[in-house]
């Protein structure tokens, strides 16, 4: 089974739109979405940030 990679850069804030007309014009099934999450640490503790 082949399985193909795609990598976008999404401000989910600003760019929903661009993300659901994305998935709507794959053809196939998607097998999952993996957010991309940077840990952040701080003094009061760690926080994430997409």
């Amino acid at each position: 089974m082949e399985y193909k990679v795609h990598k976008l850069k999404v401000n989910m804030n600003e760019d929903q739109q661009i993300l659901e007309q994305f998935l709507n014009n794959l053809h196939g099934e998607v097998v999952s979405i993996v957010p991309n999450v940077k840990p952040i640490f701080r003094a009061n503790g760690s926080h994430c940030k997409s």
